[in-house]
């Protein structure tokens, strides 16, 4: 399984790149998996569901299963935050697995950024960023820059990356 991140400050467009280049990758065959961090406290369950009840109860690990979908949630209790590295094996295997944050992480990424942010660059302290997916025209980096609006141009960066060639060529037949 290939693991590929997209790093950036918040509100750089992570999220909203991932919903455009995810489709783009699906149809060129690959199949794509995300694990995303959130830098707050969050929740996937109401209170007044079963499942939250059996969270709060104590318990470590609840899954829920429906015929459309499962989920598992674990608690962490007094544990303390997994690296992205303790959490891949979690994923069930896929062609992709996309990351969305983890930029303190040891994985290949390319940076999301917006000068307008008035945020530094990442890729200067980090070896593992790539390339630059970038809204300014003229930007200044030793690295590939990317235009952040050039979705076709992103999943080819992505996919010579990984060594997905084959499936670009497929794609244009």
């Amino acid at each position: 399984m290939k693991v590929f991140g997209l790093a950036g400050w918040s509100g750089s467009g992570k999220t909203t790149l991932l919903k455009q280049l995810i489709p783009v990758l699906v149809d060129r065959g690959i199949k794509v998996s995300t694990l995303k961090h959130a830098h707050h406290k969050f929740d996937v369950d109401k209170p007044g569901k079963d499942s939250y009840e059996h969270r709060e109860a104590g318990a470590s690990e609840v899954m829920i299963a429906s015929g459309n979908r499962w989920a598992l949630m674990h608690e962490l209790r007094d544990e303390k935050e997994p690296t992205l590295q303790e959490l891949i094996p979690h994923m069930t295997p896929v062609d992709l697995l996309l990351i969305e944050g983890f930029k303190k992480e040891d994985h290949l990424k390319l940076e999301i950024y917006r000068p307008s942010l008035g945020k530094r660059m990442l890729h200067k302290d980090d070896p593992n960023i790539i390339g630059v997916a970038t809204d300014e025209e003229f930007l200044d980096s030793p690295l590939p820059v990317i235009d952040l609006n050039d979705i076709e141009s992103i999943a080819d960066f992505i996919c010579n990356t990984c060594d997905f060639n084959d499936r670009i060529r497929k794609a244009a037949d």
